[in-house]
C-alpha cells in the first residue's frame, strides 16, 4: 500500500469509527482492508476516496459495510471433526448430573449455538435437559436473524451439508425446499444477547466456552482483554475450545491445559 492509498484507507476508517460508531482499533488492518476492499469492487470504486464519498450520507452501503466488517463467517458443525471431540467433553460435563452452561461467543448468525443444542439432543448419552447454551455477538442485525434461526442454501452453502455430522437434522430442522429452519426443541435451548467481548464484563460460572475463529483477526493487543473475559467467565475447571488456526495468548498457556490439542480444546487449571 503505497503512502497516498494508506492514508485514503486511514482516512476512511476514521470516518467509519466517527460516523458509524464501528470501533475498528480491535481489528487488524489486513483483515479490514480486505473486507472493506470487497465492498469496493461490489460498488465500483478503485480507491479509498472516491468509496470514502460514495459512504457518506448512503445508508444502505453503511449497512452493507458494516455487515461486511462484522465478523460472521460460520455454519453448523464448522470442522465436523473438531465437533466430533467436543461431544466428549459434553458428555463429560454432564455425566454428574448437573445443570452445564455453554457460552458461543461471538456467536454470528446462530449455527454454533444451535448446532451445540443439536450434537446434545442427538446423543444418547447426553441428556439435554440438563443444557443451557447462551450466545453472544456485538452485531444486532446479526443477532436478530440468529434468534430466527431461518438458514438458505446458496451457492457457497449448503445447509444440508453442513448438517451431515448429526444422525438425520429432521428431528431438529424443519425443511422447505433449500430453506431450513431450526424448530422450537433446538431454539428453546438457545438463548442469545448483545455483549461486547473487549469491553464487556465477565459472565460465571460456564462449563464450556466457544470463542472460535475470532482471535484471528483481532489485533494483538485486544486478545489479552477478550481472553480476560473468557477465562474468568469459566468454572474452576471449565473447558475452552478455539478455532482450529488459532493459539492461545502467550500469557495464558500455563492456566489451561490441552485436552485436544489438535481440535483446539483446553480445560481450565
Amino acid at each position: 500500500m503505497n503512502k497516498g492509498s494508506e492514508r485514503g484507507f486511514h482516512d476512511l476508517l476514521a470516518y467509519i469509527e466517527a460516523e458509524l460508531a464501528f470501533e475498528s482499533g480491535f481489528y487488524n488492518d489486513a483483515y479490514l482492508d480486505r473486507r472493506i476492499n470487497a465492498r469496493m469492487r461490489r460498488t465500483g470504486h478503485d480507491d479509498y476516496r472516491s468509496y470514502k464519498r460514495h459512504l457518506e450520507g448512503n445508508e444502505e452501503e453503511q449497512g452493507a459495510l458494516l455487515d461486511s466488517l462484522s465478523i460472521n463467517v460460520t455454519g453448523f458443525f464448522r470442522n465436523p471433526e473438531a465437533w466430533e471431540s467436543l461431544r466428549g467433553v459434553l458428555r463429560d460435563l454432564v455425566s454428574d448430573r448437573r445443570r452445564v452452561r455453554v457460552w458461543s461467543a461471538p456467536c454470528s448468525d446462530g449455527r454454533e449455538p444451535y448446532s451445540v443444542a443439536m450434537l446434545a439432543l442427538d446423543d444418547d448419552e447426553v441428556d439435554a435437559r440438563r443444557l443451557e447454551v447462551h450466545a453472544a455477538d456485538i452485531n444486532e442485525d446479526v443477532l436478530d436473524r440468529a434468534r430466527r434461526g431461518r438458514y438458505e442454501t446458496s451457492k457457497t452453502t449448503d445447509i444440508a451439508e453442513e448438517l451431515e455430522p448429526l444422525s438425520a437434522y429432521e428431528p431438529y430442522v424443519d425443511r422447505r425446499e433449500e430453506v431450513f429452519e431450526v424448530n422450537d426443541r433446538v431454539k428453546d435451548l438457545v438463548t442469545f444477547e448483545r455483549r461486547d467481548l473487549i469491553r464487556g464484563s465477565e459472565k460465571r460460572d460456564f462449563d464450556l466456552v466457544l470463542c472460535r475463529n475470532l482471535l484471528i483477526y483481532i489485533d494483538s493487543d485486544y486478545k489479552v482483554p477478550i481472553f480476560e473475559t473468557i477465562t474468568g467467565s469459566l468454572t474452576g475447571d471449565g473447558y475452552l475450545m478455539i478455532g482450529m488456526t488459532e493459539t492461545l495468548p502467550t500469557e495464558f498457556r500455563d492456566r489451561y491445559d490441552p485436552v485436544e490439542k489438535k481440535h483446539r480444546i483446553y480445560r481450565r487449571t
